[in-house]
């Protein structure tokens, strides 16, 4: 009788136990929720382009002018219009409608200038030689910023506001010169072309810092973010090396002089972050109201 008793005791144990592992958990309360949603950490990857613009502090030319203005031995930057590419990596920490990022990124940026070089007989300004050097400078860098970002009115589409401040570290650096040109001084016309000279440049550049700002949107689809977002990027320290500007004989023979400049960017990124925290397996984090 007692063996009985034990195993219906067990019997009814086992079920007991095994009805309550069925139950769903109980779902947050309502301020529970409110306390979850207030903050929130992301991650989340973003790839786009960049365009650049070389902004001069100081010119400078291995030649010099004599029966001329030396200005018209200045290079020409052609501002915004290389494009360049850039990945990264957001980690963000949400607090309510206030953010705090840093989103290290590797961008590749493309500035490029031309200067051109005339020479005319004194005596006979028929006979002239006009040569035209163009140069396309690559710059990669890895970007560490410290970014705080206001989220604007909005449910699950909302836009956003940032600012920040950045240090750029110089991974690499190659420059492209194409020469291109008029002979007039050989007694006929003839037109001047090379194969393009492709030059390391590293020790020509440096590291720099500046600050950003921009405007951004997102759309909160199930528990991830969409963002799309626009960022000027303003340099404010040279990226140039003064120490080695004449050093490359390559670019000295040529007649090209790095100027000292600032790096300015308009950067245009779309992506995904992902949510870090989650209250139970029954609770979806995005917005509720």
């Amino acid at each position: 009788m007692k063996k009985i008793l034990l195993i219906l005791l067990l019997t009814a144990i086992a079920s007991s136990t095994f009805s309550q592992g069925k139950r769903k958990s109980p779902k947050p309360s309502g301020g529970q929720k409110n306390s979850f949603l207030e903050k929130q950490f992301w991650l989340g990857f973003k790839g786009g382009i960049n365009l650049s613009q070389a902004d001069p502090i100081k010119r400078y030319s291995v030649m010099s002018a004599t029966n001329y203005q030396s200005g018209n031995l200045n290079k020409t930057y052609n501002n915004f219009q290389d494009v360049g590419s850039q990945a990264t990596v957001e980690i963000t920490f949400q607090f309510r409608n206030l953010s705090i990022s840093t989103q290290p990124t590797y961008s590749h940026n493309v500035i490029s200038y031309y200067n051109q070089f005339e020479w005319t007989n004194t005596e006979d300004p028929s006979q002239s030689l006009t040569q035209k050097y163009s140069q396309s400078q690559g710059l990669d860098y890895v970007t560490i910023p410290l970014i705080a970002k206001y989220d604007l009115v909005g449910n699950n589409l909302k836009g956003y506001v940032h600012a920040g401040i950045y240090y750029s570290f110089l991974t690499n650096a190659l420059k492209t010169v194409s020469v291109s040109g008029v002979d007039l001084a050989s007694g006929s016309t003839n037109t001047l072309s090379s194969q393009p000279l492709i030059v390391g440049t590293k020790d020509l550049f440096t590291n720099y810092w500046g600050l950003m700002g921009g405007i951004g949107g997102s759309y909160q689809m199930g528990n991830v973010k969409l963002v799309l977002e626009t960022s000027y990027m303003h340099g404010m320290s040279n990226i140039t090396n003064v120490k080695n500007r004449f050093s490359n004989d390559q670019l000295a023979g040529i007649g090209d002089a790095q100027d000292d400049i600032k790096l300015n960017n308009i950067v245009i990124s779309a992506g995904v972050l992902f949510p870090m925290r989650f209250l139970n397996s029954n609770f979806k984090s995005f917005d509720q109201n």
